[in-house]
């Protein structure tokens, strides 16, 4: 037991005396940025981020500003507080313009604000912000190393906002199975389909619009009921136009087969 005592006693001696905690102490900045960057370059970010922190002020206007600035940013990015890297990295690309650094500066925060944003089903304000970053980052760097992979993130953030929106749509069409306000689901895909054009989700999205333009109509009051059979079918037909091979048709035409029932009623009084 003594000799393990001791020999903590030793490790914890020689570790304050190890460069990087005299550097923490010492006022020297031209130390402090020395082993801060040699912390940095072993992967020790926490340590190379906290000296950093403490010589930031007194490079300001300084020719090493730059590189100071830049593993600055870059070691938030690294010990994954995307927040501050995404701030730290905006702040560099804004200084130095002119940089060869400014490019990936520029790149990086975006993907930083990409990492926050959350699942699909939260609040998705850091999503449409990290789309923001990186699309200004496409458009000013079109010809970029990193262009593949924005790209790439860009098409991810944006099925999470076609995903989110979809789900609100389909939760309008699951309660008015209760609430009867089959108008309302009706609304909700319109504005999807014309919100996402392009979606993955736009053949369910013109499905639960008829199953809901269906349920709406068979539960109508008489005035206004065989309108809005016929409205049935007009979706019926623009789906069957688009997804006529869809594993859903087989349904669609049931609801069709009810509506054309309910119509020959009214010629028949006619």
């Amino acid at each position: 037991m003594k000799k393990l005592f001791y020999l903590f006693i030793t490790f914890t001696v020689l570790s304050s005396c190890s460069p990087y905690q005299q550097a923490l102490k010492k006022p020297d900045i031209a130390e402090k940025f020395r082993v801060g960057e040699e912390m940095y370059n072993k992967g020790k970010f926490a340590k190379s981020n906290k000296l950093f922190a403490q010589i930031v002020p007194n490079y300001r206007g300084k020719p090493q500003a730059e590189k100071l600035m830049f593993l600055y940013s870059k070691s938030f990015y690294e010990m994954k507080d995307y927040y501050l890297a995404s701030y730290q990295f905006e702040r560099f690309a804004s200084a130095y313009p002119q940089s060869e650094k400014v490019e990936e500066a520029a790149f990086l925060s975006g993907k930083s604000a990409y990492m926050l944003s959350p699942v699909y089903s939260k609040d998705q304000t850091e999503t449409r912000d990290a789309i923001e970053k990186l699309q200004g980052f496409i458009n000013l760097y079109p010809e970029s190393e990193f262009l593949p992979e924005a790209s790439k993130l860009v098409q991810e953030l944006d099925f999470k906002l076609e995903k989110k929106a979809f789900e609100i749509a389909k939760q309008y069409n699951k309660i008015a199975g209760y609430t009867g306000d089959y108008d309302a689901s009706i609304k909700a895909f319109d504005n999807f389909i014309l919100d996402f054009p392009g979606s993955s989700f736009r053949e369910d999205a013109y499905y639960y619009k008829l199953d809901s333009a269906y349920h709406l109509a068979m539960n109508s009051i008489e005035s206004k009921r065989q309108n809005r059979l016929e409205s049935v079918k007009a979706h019926y037909n623009n789906y069957k136009k688009n997804y006529s091979n869809s594993e859903r048709m087989e349904d669609a035409n049931k609801m069709l087969e009810d509506v054309t029932k309910e119509l020959e009623k009214y010629s028949t009084k006619s």
